[in-house]
């Protein structure tokens, strides 16, 4: 029967850096392919609309060494996907640098790499919608119009594991994908090796986060899996994790709207009677998925739009009054920055006041928000697409506070304190346009596959 070995070091890689130790130990294993994602809808869409990374290239490159000259080592491929967080064109660029860079550092021995490109162009979309494609928005969304698309910034599709398979039959040896399902990066070694899609991709969604699958929690650990049909035995590396039924299911059904279904472009895994087995101290083994193929694939679009230039202000206060009172306080507020630069749909502008201490993550979703905090750390938030515009909005709607006039109050002091007269300039605001999918002929038409020779003895590539 076939079987398959995957070693996972990190969910993100590069986000932080990832822990060496349990890598090295997963290593000795001798894994067949080592796999790892880089990119994350978390970071929000700043990012991907901006086309930038959201960590320090240092801690990128720190990663993708350690594993770039484990997997030379032993002779294994090597794959990451979502390049440099969002899996743009300039992410997967970046990574097929930092791997020549590694490589001719090293002087590492010639290997085949796949750079795989997922970008897709506002124009092509916008052809495929002239053509009759519908791109039918997902969790609520209205589907896509003209507007939408022109007002977005940058768009990636989602691959499944079918380009990245194709690749490594191509004799990739190192593969950089653009945006694809978490679960993909796995699945595409699983499905060389003749093992079906349900069990291929059921084990990349159980190892897609690593040691986020076993317990206690303990972040950026590898995990090690062993993968036959209908027999996915995943082992904890770090010696103080375990990977328990408990710990594996609930992983499984992380991040879903529906925890029992694992979409990707040609399909869905079927989770509802998947059955966990501890077999040994660290080891956990799952089966029984179904995989459910798609009358009409669709590739999933994310896509991210500038809305303006971002400042920030910080303000402190812990007079038991205005906490109480602080909802009129910022009413008050809002009310002096609209008889200046007109109501924000007037004069395109946008204020945030973030309560911390009282509801500044969650908002209004916070179900229980303490009645009396004895102070709160408020940071407004302004947007507008002007930034001197913008500065000057934020600065006014933070020392509005200061000044915010209620009807019980007597002093002249002011009951806000201000962390400092500046205001500080945030990266830009951006949101999710895109959170669609569109019909495709095939796995493989919106990706593109370019094959190189990387060559660390001579510090070229062909």
């Amino acid at each position: 029967m076939a079987e398959i070995t995957i070693l996972c070091p990190t969910g993100h890689l590069g986000f932080t850096p990832l822990e060496k130790a349990s890598f090295l130990a997963g290593v000795e294993l001798k894994p067949d392919v080592i796999v790892a994602d880089s990119g994350s809808c978390d970071i929000g869409p700043y990012p991907l609309g901006a086309d930038s990374q959201a960590s320090p290239e240092a801690w990128q490159r720190h990663d993708l060494e350690i594993m770039l000259l484990a997997a030379r080592r032993l002779g294994v491929p090597m794959i990451v996907g979502s390049a440099s967080d969002t899996g743009t064109d300039r992410g997967v660029e970046q990574y097929v640098r930092l791997i020549r860079d590694i490589a001719a550092q090293h002087g590492l021995a010639p290997f085949s790499l796949a750079a795989i490109y997922s970008e897709l162009s506002r124009e092509e979309v916008l052809s495929r919608m002239a053509a009759g494609a519908r791109v039918r928005g997902l969790d609520g969304r209205a589907d896509a119009d003209r507007a939408l698309i022109e007002r977005t910034d940058r768009i990636v599709a989602v691959m499944d594991a079918q380009p990245i398979a194709a690749a490594l039959r191509a004799g990739a040896e190192v593969v950089i994908a653009g945006r694809a399902s978490d679960c993909a990066l796995f699945a595409a070694p699983i499905l060389n090796a003749g093992i079906s899609e349900a069990t291929a991709y059921y084990a990349g969604k159980l190892m897609e986060c690593a040691s986020f699958c076993c317990e206690p929690f303990m972040g950026k650990e590898s995990i090690f899996g062993r993968v036959a049909e209908d027999d996915i035995r995943i082992t904890a590396l770090h010696p103080g994790q375990r990977c328990t039924p408990a710990s594996l299911a609930s992983h499984a059904m992380y991040e879903r709207r529906d925890p029992f279904r694992e979409h990707v472009l040609s399909g869905y895994v079927d989770m509802s009677q998947c059955r966990y087995e501890q077999l040994d101290a660290k080891t956990t083994r799952a089966s029984g998925a179904r995989w459910v193929p798609a009358a009409q694939p669709m590739a999933k679009l994310e896509g991210a739009g500038k809305v303006g230039e971002r400042r920030l202000a910080i303000v402190g206060m812990r007079d038991p009054y205005m906490i109480a009172n602080i909802d009129k306080a910022i009413a008050w507020a809002r009310a002096r920055l609209a008889e200046r630069f007109g109501t924000p749909e007037e004069g395109g502008w946008q204020v945030f006041y973030h309560l911390y201490g009282r509801d500044g993550v969650m908002g209004p979703m916070d179900p229980s928000p303490p009645a009396n905090p004895h102070e709160l750390g408020i940071v407004v938030e302004a947007l507008c697409s002007d930034a001197k515009r913008a500065e000057e909005i934020c600065a006014l709607a933070a020392r509005n506070l200061f000044y915010a006039r209620l009807p019980e109050v007597k002093g002249t002091a002011g009951a806000a304190a201000l962390m400092g007269d500046e205001v500080l300039a945030g990266k830009p605001g951006y949101e999710w346009t895109l959170n669609h999918v569109i019909p495709v002929a095939s796995a493989t038409e919106l990706f593109r596959t370019r094959l190189l020779t990387i060559d660390g003895t001579t510090r070229k590539a062909a």
